[in-house]
C-alpha cells in the first residue's frame, strides 16, 4: 500500500513505486484528494508502456479516505505500507498496520532548523535560506522552519534575507515574472496567519509580508525577526512562506534549541569551521543534514528522518524496505554434519 501527499504528487509516488516494482511487488496507490490526477496519469503511462494490469493500481477517494486507508493498512493481502504525510496521520496508519504486524516505512512531518553561525558565508547562507524556506512557497517537508542566526551577524543576515524576499512576486505561475504561487487551500493560509499573529503577539517584528491576500489562498512571503522561542512556529511545522528568525549566542545553545522538538527530519547549518561542521552534523537529531547547503533531495540519497519524523528510508537503500531477509540452510549435500 502506497499513501502519498499532495505537495509532490508524482515524485512521492515514483520514489516509493520504483523501489516496490524493483523488488517484485505489485502496488495499490492512494493519492491525496487534492491531487488525484497525477497518480491516474502515471498509471495510464505505465499501462501504455506495457506494465500488466493489476501491477499498479490507483484508488482516488475523497469521501471515504478513512475507510480506504484503514483497508489498505489492515488487509492481510497487503504485506507492506509506505506513507508520506503528517506525523498525526502517520501514527494512525502505523497503529492500523500493527494489527497484522506489517512492514512499514514512514516519512512524516518535520520542523527543520536552519542555523547560521558567526563564521558563515552570509551570501551563501541567504541564498540557501531562500531555496530551503521558500521553494514551493514553503510547502515541503524538509524546508527550514526555524532559522537561528548568531547575534553577531543577525542584523546583516535579516536585512539581506528581507531584501531578497521583497523581490518575490506572487500570482499565477503560468504568467511571466511570477516567482511564487498559492498555498494548497484556505486551511493552509489560516495556519500561516495563526503563526504570524502568535509570533507578533509575543514580540516578533514583521520585516516584510505578513498578510494573507483576501479571498484567495495566497499568502505574502514573510520574514519575521526577534521571534521568541515559545512562539507556535517554533513548536510546529508551518508549511507556508514564513521565515522565522531567532538569535542565539553559543553552539551548545543553538544545538539544544534545534533538538527541542519531537520530530527530526532535516536540519541545516552554515559554518566555515570544519571541526564545527562535524560536531554539529553529528549532534543534530535529524535523519538528514545539510552542511553549507539548503538542498538535500537527490534520487540516490537515503531520504528519511528520526524521532517522530518517520521509520525507514527511501531513495538510496530504499529497495530494502520492500524486501525480507530469508535464511535457507541446505542439508544432505554429502557433507558430514556435526552437531
Amino acid at each position: 500500500s502506497i499513501l502519498t501527499p499532495w505537495n509532490f504528487p508524482s515524485a512521492m509516488i515514483t520514489r516509493k513505486l520504483g523501489a516496490a516494482l524493483a523488488a517484485g511487488c505489485t502496488a495499490v496507490i492512494k493519492p491525496p484528494p487534492e491531487t488525484p490526477f497525477s497518480a491516474l496519469a502515471l498509471a495510464e503511462l505505465a499501462s501504455r508502456a506495457g506494465v500488466p494490469d493489476g501491477v499498479i493500481n490507483v484508488i482516488p477517494t475523497f469521501k471515504n479516505v478513512i475507510e480506504v486507508g484503514k483497508e489498505m493498512c489492515e488487509n492481510k493481502t497487503v504485506k507492506k505500507v509506505t506513507f508520506t504525510g503528517s506525523t498525526a496521520v502517520a501514527k494512525l496508519l502505523y497503529g492500523m498496520a500493527a494489527s497484522t504486524l506489517k512492514k512499514v516505512s514512514i516519512e512524516a512531518g518535520g520542523n527543520a532548523p536552519f542555523i547560521v553561525f558567526d563564521d558563515a558565508n552570509l551570501d551563501e547562507a541567504v541564498e540557501a535560506a531562500i531555496i530551503c524556506k521558500f521553494r514551493g512557497s514553503g510547502q515541503t517537508c524538509v524546508c527550514a522552519n526555524r532559522i537561528y542566526v548568531h547575534s553577531s551577524v543577525y542584523a546583516d543576515f535579516a536585512s539581506r534575507l528581507a531584501e531578497r524576499v521583497a523581490q518575490f512576486k506572487i500570482g499565477n505561475g503560468l504568467e511571466e515574472g511570477i516567482t511564487h504561487g498559492p498555498l494548497i487551500h484556505a486551511r493552509a493560509t489560516e495556519k500561516v496567519t495563526r503563526h504570524v499573529e502568535d509570533a507578533v503577539a509575543k514580540g516578533a517584528q514583521v520585516l516584510i509580508g505578513g498578510k494573507r491576500i483576501p479571498n484567495t489562498s495566497f499568502f505574502e512571503p514573510t520574514v519575521l525577526s526577534d521571534v521568541p522561542h515559545d512562539a507556535q512556529i517554533n513548536k510546529e511545522e508551518t508549511f507556508g512562506p514564513l521565515a522565522s528568525l531567532c538569535k542565539f549566542e553559543t553552539e551548545d545553545e543553538v544545538v539544544k534549541l534545534a533538538n527541542s522538538t519531537d520530530v527530526g527530519l532535516a536540519g541545516y547549518f552554515f559554518s566555515r569551521d570544519i571541526g564545527r561542521v562535524w560536531r554539529v552534523a553529528e549532534r543534530l537529531e535529524v535523519g538528514m543534514v545539510g552542511a553549507n547547503t539548503g538542498f538535500l533531495s537527490q534520487a540516490p540519497i537515503p531520504f528519511g528522518g528520526v524521532k517522530e519524523s518517520g521509520i525507514g528510508r527511501e531513495g538510496g537503500h530504499g529497495i530494502e524496505e520492500y524486501m525480507n531477509t530469508k535464511l535457507i540452510v541446505f542439508g544432505g549435500l554429502g557433507m558430514q554434519e556435526k552437531y
